[in-house]
C-alpha cells in the first residue's frame, strides 16, 4: 500500500508541474500532457525505487533532471506542434521536475526506504542478509609461555 500511494503522489507530483510548465508557458494539450506525465512517473518511479536506496537523494535527483529531459524532449518531439520550442521546454519542465523530486524522495526516505541516505541502504521490501566475522583467542596459545622457554 505504500508503493501505491508513493506512486500516486509522484504522478500527481509530476502531472502538477508539467501542467503549470507545459499547459501554462506552452499551450500544451492537456492530453498530451497527460501522457507525458504517465510515462514520465512510471520510468521515474520504477527508477526510484532500484537506484535511490543505492547513491541518495541528490545523485537520484540529478538523475530525474536527466530523465525527465529525455522524456519531454523524445515524447514532445512526437506530441508538441512545430511552434513549441522542444529544447526549452524539456529543459524548463525537467528542472523543475528536478526539484519537486528533492522533496518526493525525502517523502520516500521518511515513509518508504530504511536508511536511504547511508551507504548499503536496504529498503523494507530487500532484506539483506548481513554477515559477521567471528574472532577467538585461540592464537594467543600458539605463544610459547615462559615454562617453555627453559
Amino acid at each position: 500500500m505504500q508503493y501505491a500511494k508513493a506512486f500516486l503522489i509522484k504522478l500527481v507530483l509530476t502531472l502538477g508541474v508539467l501542467f503549470i510548465v507545459l499547459g501554462l508557458f506552452f499551450n500544451v494539450s492537456l492530453a498530451d500532457i497527460i501522457i507525458i506525465s504517465l510515462a514520465l512517473a512510471i520510468i521515474a518511479f520504477i527508477g526510484d525505487m532500484v537506484v535511490l536506496p543505492k547513491i541518495g537523494n541528490m545523485i537520484a535527483a540529478a538523475g530525474d533532471l536527466i530523465l525527465s529531459f529525455l522524456v519531454v524532449w523524445g515524447l514532445g518531439s512526437y506530441l508538441f506542434d512545430g511552434d513549441i520550442s522542444l529544447m526549452s521546454t524539456a529543459l524548463l519542465s525537467s528542472l523543475f521536475v528536478a526539484a519537486g523530486e528533492l522533496y518526493y524522495h525525502r517523502y520516500l526516505r521518511d515513509h518508504v526506504f530504511i536508511n536511504v541516505d547511508k551507504p548499503n541502504n536496504i529498503s523494507r521490501v530487500n532484506h539483506s542478509h548481513r554477515m559477521q566475522m567471528e574472532v577467538a583467542d585461540d592464537f594467543h596459545d600458539l605463544q610459547p609461555k615462559e615454562s617453555d622457554k627453559k
